[in-house]
């Protein structure tokens, strides 16, 4: 349908419609274009597009990691950005022995570059596991402003790079890429993961050595804990026996010497000794008598000993006191044996043909009452 063909009243509707339309379609570009210069100017100060910016350089050995437009850092915050990297010409002696293979160029914006002096380093470290580095202004502390303070109407200076020229100043224009920063540079994440897995890897060797000698020693440690299992079963009766021996030692009433003299052979020591003092020859035969009934008890007493001696000589972890009181025995016996009154006891039978003629023999004397 045309528009000639509605009525007044529709096309007056129709007119109002279409200035609302326009209207609302010219605020809505007042509004965008409004947003989006707000958007540039947010972006331009925070860029720093209406500041002061002044242009610094170093050089690198490699430029791994770092890429133009990366930020600039200052005291942990950004100050700038990297505007330009390249290498440097071949060739040039001062700069192959330093290892400045590569010129980077960056620039810290107003008033950042006044914590910027003489005695600032330009840090290079890793920034991420991916490879990323990051550089990194450090604060100056001795050194000499490297910017003269910024005046209105007046060009910017900055100072000589030229280390024989001291608080020498230079327009800015004289020094497009700015003050010289001495750099120091860490290598990149993933070169120092490849020196640690080429050191691991040379490593390999000695650590497979090494597990072979500790799988042996864990052998030789199995086999000798067998040993000494089967060594603690032979040594058991041992054990049992020395128990058993040091029982007897310390039960009471001189158990040593119950052992070595028993109570019958006492008892008839003392009756010898008791006859001895009332007639010499009832003694000698009493005393004879003891004696003869002492060398049987030191007979048996020294195949004790000789016993005891083959149990020492078979364990060899026989306690000293016994070997002490089977000494002490021994010196019993040669001591009885010196002794005046049982010396005739151990005298040795003559023989025939040294035999001159029979004594008499004394005359038997009886037990007194």
């Amino acid at each position: 349908m045309a528009v000639q063909d509605l009525t007044p009243q529709l096309r007056t509707r129709l007119s109002r419609v279409e200035r609302a339309v326009g209207w609302f379609v010219i605020l809505a570009t007042l509004l965008l274009l409004a947003s989006f210069a707000y958007y540039v100017y947010h972006i331009a100060q925070r860029k720093g597009w209406f500041l002061t910016k002044i242009p610094y350089h170093t050089y690198v050995a490699d430029s791994t990691g770092l890429r133009v437009g990366d930020p600039v850092r200052l005291m942990g915050f950004e100050v700038g950005e990297i505007t330009k990297i390249e290498g440097m010409p071949a060739g040039k002696d001062w700069f192959t022995q330093m290892n400045y293979n590569v010129f980077v160029r960056f620039e810290v914006r107003e008033p950042y570059f006044g914590y910027i002096w003489s005695d600032s380093k330009v840090r290079i470290g890793t920034g991420d596991f991916l490879g990323k580095r990051v550089l990194e202004v450090s604060k100056g502390a001795t050194g000499e402003v490297s910017v003269q303070p910024i005046k209105p109407g007046l060009p910017i200076r900055v100072l000589n790079k030229d280390p024989n020229k001291p608080n020498d100043w230079v327009l800015l224009t004289e020094q497009a890429d700015g003050w010289w920063i001495p750099a120091q540079e860490s290598p990149a994440l993933t070169i120092r993961m490849e020196q640690i897995a080429n050191r691991v890897e040379e490593a390999l060797p000695a650590i497979f050595n090494m597990t072979n000698q500790l799988g042996g020693i864990i052998s030789n440690t199995a086999s000798l804990t067998a040993n000494l299992n089967s060594t603690v079963v032979q040594t058991k009766p041992l054990f049992t026996n020395l128990a058993i021996i040091t029982a007897l030692l310390t039960n009471e009433n001189g158990a040593l010497g119950n052992w070595l003299i028993p109570t019958n052979l006492n008892a008839r020591l003392q009756e010898t000794l008791d006859s001895a003092n009332s007639t010499l020859s009832s003694a000698e035969t009493n005393v004879t008598m003891l004696a003869t009934n002492l060398n049987q008890t030191l007979l048996h007493l020294a195949n004790i000993t000789s016993n005891l001696n083959a149990q020492v000589q078979t364990n060899d972890q026989m306690l000293a006191q016994i070997s002490r009181a089977v000494v002490q025995a021994d010196q019993l016996m040669q001591g009885l044996k010196r002794h005046w009154l049982l010396r005739s006891a151990f005298k040795e039978k003559p023989t025939n043909q040294s035999r001159s003629r029979p004594r008499a023999a004394p005359p038997k004397v009886g037990k007194p009452q």
